[in-house]
């Protein structure tokens, strides 16, 4: 699942190079710098890639601090 994070996130910032150079411990905010518009896409873009919907009185920007995190996260709504 972090592998295909870090794929997305590649494709959304059209920098390839992203999806090697991004680990299950970078923040996808600070390392992969997706901007405001990019995060409502990615956020959108994970929902239909894995099936799950996000409730936004539920989501923290510290879901975001790790791919890690993240994909906890996104676990716990499978």
């Amino acid at each position: 699942m972090e592998k295909k994070i870090a794929e997305i996130i590649a494709e959304m910032k059209e920098d390839p190079s992203l999806a090697e150079t991004l680990s299950a411990t970078s923040s996808i905010t600070e390392d992969a710098g997706l901007d405001s518009l990019q995060l409502v896409n990615f956020i959108l873009r994970i929902e239909d890639e894995f099936g799950v919907e996000f409730d936004f009185d539920e989501f923290d920007l510290e879901h975001l601090s790790s791919i890690e995190a993240f994909c906890a996260f996104i676990r716990e709504r499978e």
